[in-house]
């Protein structure tokens, strides 16, 4: 690595981007999986848990003087309220002050805010830290998906990723199951069974904690900050170890990047980069975003009503039946993964964006026909969210690998802000309406609301995502910092 002084800072030529790229799969590599990927899993546990237990918070002798309209309305408004702002807030502060600090500071907020939760004794503590909890999780969404980004090997970086978001849906697995005895009072007493659902959230944090020390900042990060030393003795350390477990030499890097070193990249750059040199991918992103949010929306908000209604399933029951489609949605990211990064992006994004919107008008036309039960409607849904899974995984991808470094934090918060405002806010506000009338019709209508937006951003994929299997990230967009490269500029 040399360098040369700047006016506005030294200027570096490294090869510490390909270094990092050209490392085979290690076990170091795992204990970036464990350490950062895991948090999903928590994710998907409390958004499950607090759906489950609506009902036994509302009732007489929870401890809580709350209904199950808040719980499922105000509490739930309030948490996506706060991942939403949480991602903002967090992912500009990512890109300033690196990767580690922000997935450890996010994370003890999370940690605090649900065990403060456990032991809520009105609606207001309740609706607060339900408030604080999403704000901690919308800030781990950028920190995270930076890191591993910018850590994992450009030969995996596609599946690893849809995996670890994807693992969301192994916490909501576990939050189905952990409900049902959670709730059963003849194990738990009524006002201690919930409570015990938000300790144990908590514990599962302060572990992942305690796991996050051993992961190091990002190399990357490090080099465009000034901290190139730093970034150098990570690296080494890491090619060590990883050329100790396999006992054969590392083959070697190709390619150099040069940067000018810089603080920080004002407001203004960020939003002229992503919204005019980067306007297609942008387009890319929120199209993603918006269509993965209405179709989850469109068969997860009125999950338990159409059961119930339609089916006279109990409503103590319809836990199984979430954890059913929660299995089916973990296995699309894990067995479709790989093909991301071997048959490409711009295919695979493009068909399970596709494939899920057309299994879902399929499922749509047999719910009107009255062709489906309880388990085969479960069945269908475990088709069509299969594919989606891998979709919506790969949506988080996507903005976190074709967006210039200096961005990346904020570029994915920016759009998980979107998405996530779509579908927390606007979404049930259109299905709640749809699949609480309990006619047949206005089902089918939300099926298809989200099955269309589905399919559009699909075709928007097949038009706009970029391949980026197997590139670096450095190759796929350059740092803004950048004074040249050995790979040309990427085509916004």
């Amino acid at each position: 690595m040399t360098t040369a002084q700047a006016e506005t800072g030294r200027t570096v030529t490294t090869d510490i981007p390909a270094r990092l790229d050209r490392l085979p799969w290690s076990r170091w590599h795992w204990t970036i999986v464990i350490g950062l990927g895991t948090v999903w899993i928590l994710d998907g546990l409390e958004v499950t848990v607090v759906g489950n237990i609506a009902g036994r918070l509302s009732e007489p002798g929870s401890g809580l003087p709350i209904t199950s309209g808040q719980v499922t309305g105000i509490a739930a408004a309030l948490y996506v309220a706060g991942a939403c702002l949480g991602a903002l807030f967090w992912g500009r502060l990512t890109d300033v002050w690196g990767r580690k600090k922000l997935f450890m500071i996010t994370l003890a907020v999370y940690l605090a805010a649900t065990a403060l939760t456990s032991i809520a004794f009105d609606t207001w503590w309740f609706f607060a830290f339900r408030f604080l909890t999403g704000f901690g999780i919308g800030g781990e969404y950028a920190a995270i998906n930076s890191a591993i980004d910018e850590l994992i090997p450009k030969e995996y970086r596609g599946r690893v990723d849809l995996m670890i978001n994807g693992s969301f849906w192994l916490g909501a697995v576990g939050g189905s199951l952990l409900s049902i005895v959670a709730l059963n009072t003849a194990i738990l007493p009524a006002n201690v069974g919930w409570r015990l659902t938000f300790a144990l959230g908590a514990v599962l944090a302060l572990v992942i904690l305690l796991v996050r020390r051993h992961v190091p900042e990002s190399p990357r990060w490090l080099l465009i900050h000034g901290r190139d030393e730093e970034a150098e003795r990570i690296v080494s350390s890491i090619e060590q170890r990883v050329e100790a477990e396999r006992e054969e030499p590392l083959p070697r890097p190709e390619g150099e990047i040069t940067i000018h070193q810089r603080r920080s990249v004002t407001f203004l750059e960020i939003g002229r980069t992503v919204f005019s040199d980067y306007r297609r991918r942008a387009i890319l992103g929120f199209s993603l975003f918006i269509g993965q949010a209405f179709l989850y929306n469109a068969i997860t908000f009125g999950f338990g009503a159409i059961l119930t209604t339609f089916y006279d399933v109990p409503t103590g029951d319809t836990g199984y039946y979430f954890a059913v489609i929660a299995v089916g949605n973990f296995c699309g990211p894990l067995l479709l993964g790989k093909l991301f990064d071997t048959v490409g992006r711009k295919v695979m994004i493009s068909s399970t964006y596709l494939l899920s919107g057309l299994l879902l008008f399929g499922t749509a036309w047999l719910f009107d026909r009255g062709s489906l039960s309880a388990g085969t409607l479960t069945a269908c849904w475990c088709a069509v969210l299969f594919f989606a899974s891998a979709g919506a995984s790969s949506a988080y991808l996507t903005v976190s690998e074709v967006f210039p470094m200096e961005t990346r934090a904020m570029s994915i918060a920016f759009f998980y802000a979107i998405g996530t405002a779509a579908g927390g806010i606007s979404g049930p506000i259109l299905f709640a309406d749809l699949t609480g009338t309990g006619k047949v019709g206005d089902t089918v209508l939300a099926f298809q609301i989200g099955a269309a937006l589905m399919c559009a951003a699909g075709l928007v994929a097949a038009l706009l995502a970029v391949r980026a299997e197997r590139r670096s990230l450095e190759d796929i967009a350059t740092p803004l910092t950048a004074a040249s490269s050995s790979a040309a500029r990427a085509t916004a």
